[in-house]
């Protein structure tokens, strides 16, 4: 056998060992999440919002998950954008960064094509304890793509002191001429909140309104207008099944006319609702200057908090008025997803489905969950007396999803905001503004 000079054959040695690195180091930025080991032990990295109930839920049982599985949660926490602006990266870099995430239903159009479906987890009993409304939402093109986590929609909340004291409603009867109650129509919601609007102390300025309105630049505006399309008849939302604006037809234009006339005409909602959302109403009921108020189910418990609220112990609470197809709402669900970049799949499955069995814990971070089992059992207590609203509100008739559009984002924010705030201030009719906003969808959606 011919033998290599030795200095030749170090050479070859130290040319296998630095190929034999930079194919290891190459290895590992592939698969980054398959060599866990080597950062000391096995991980599955899970994205949620920081400071949200998704955090809260994903820390208190991190340690359970690890000891059943053996695997570490790691936790990455973000501002609410930054999970969308995460994951949207993660889909097109395919770096298998996450293996689950907690969405919200919004970005399913634009996530879509990159999750995985979990249908294999949709048992027969995990969708008889769910609401359809939730099971709709995860679905797209047949496949249900996300795991709910809780679910939400607005309900009446109200001030119970006002609403039993004898003189309010002898007052009330002598006005109106039915007995005052929780107003279960538009007319009812009229009517109650233009009695409550008053100056209490007599400075000439009214201190208290009967309710308010949503009109600043944001989603909560266009759910609450939906709300109120919804009760008046609307099906589909928003677009026809050709994807043609629908949003200047007679239960749109009625719902907004409902808005500016509670706002315009009975002022019996503060003048600056351009201004206003769920934090700002709600900071206004909680601090004695709102009757009533058509608020997210889960302000209820904050709502009787001593601690954040002036109503506490007189807040009581009930179903979604309904207009002339009832009750109606535009669901806010959240999900949890699996990214197909994922290089542990089985194994956030099994994430998914242990969040799932543990959902209640939703319900103590945030006053609401997905399952029904949970929404009957926490609504024997006190503490969660919206429940019940909450629950007959989803399961209404009317009540439905916002389409899954992939330009719903454009959609919302350029035509259906900006229609809502020109009728609200009274620069167009709603019949004006919705006419330009179906002009607008149509050119989006390339019509």
């Amino acid at each position: 056998m011919k033998k290599f000079p030795h200095k030749l054959r170090v050479s070859v040695l130290l040319l296998v060992l630095v190929i034999a690195a930079v194919l290891s180091g190459c290895s590992g930025n592939q698969t980054p999440s398959e060599n866990a080991a080597d950062d000391g032990g096995k991980f599955i990295s899970v994205l949620v919002e920081g400071g949200s109930p998704a955090h809260t839920v994903a820390n208190q049982t991190a340690e359970d998950f690890k000891q059943m599985t053996g695997y570490e949660v790691k936790i990455e926490s973000v501002p609410y954008i930054g999970v969308y602006d995460k994951l949207n990266a993660e889909l097109k870099t395919n770096e298998g960064a996450y293996d689950v995430a907690t969405i919200d239903i919004l970005w399913f159009p634009a996530l879509a094509k990159g999750l995985i479906p979990l249908d294999d987890l949709m048992t027969e009993e995990v969708k008889g304890d769910l609401f359809q409304s939730l099971i709709d939402g995860g679905t797209v093109d047949g496949k249900m793509l996300g795991m709910p986590v809780w679910t939400n929609a607005k309900i009446l909340l109200y001030r119970t002191d006002l609403f039993t004291d004898p003189k309010e409603q002898e007052a009330f009867k002598a006005a109106y001429g039915y007995d005052l109650k929780p107003p279960a129509t538009w007319q009812e919601y009229r009517d109650v909140a233009k009695f409550f609007t008053r100056d209490t102390d007599a400075d000439g300025v009214i201190d208290l309104y009967g309710t308010a309105v949503f009109g600043m630049n944001n989603g909560d505006s266009v759910a609450s207008w939906l709300d109120h399309a919804a009760q008046a008849g609307a099906r589909p939302l928003v677009v026809d099944e050709d994807g043609n604006a629908l949003v200047n037809t007679k239960p749109y234009v009625d719902a907004l006319e409902f808005l500016t006339t509670i706002l315009q005409t009975d002022k019996s909602a503060p003048e600056g609702a351009l201004n206003m959302a769920s934090s700002e109403i709600t900071e206004m009921f909680w601090n004695g200057k709102l009757a009533m108020m058509l608020a997210w189910g889960h302000f209820f418990v904050p709502s009787n908090d001593p601690g954040k609220s002036k109503a506490a112990g007189n807040v009581g609470a009930a179903p979604m008025i309904g207009g002339e197809s009832g009750i109606g709402v535009v669901p806010g669900p959240w999900y949890q997803v699996i990214p197909s970049s994922s290089r542990k799949q089985d194994l956030a499955k099994q994430y998914v489905q242990f969040m799932y069995e543990h959902n209640e814990l939703y319900m103590k971070a945030l006053g609401v969950a997905a399952r029904k089992s949970v929404f009957e059992h926490y609504g024997r207590q006190s503490e969660y007396a919206h429940l019940q609203a909450l629950q007959t509100t989803l399961e209404a008739t009317q009540t439905q999803n916002r389409p899954v559009l992939e330009h719903w984002n454009e959609i919302e924010n350029e035509a259906l905001v900006t229609a809502i705030q020109e009728a609200l201030s009274g620069r167009s009719t709603p019949q004006e503004a919705l006419d330009k906003a179906a002009d607008m969808i149509n050119e989006i959606q390339g019509k």
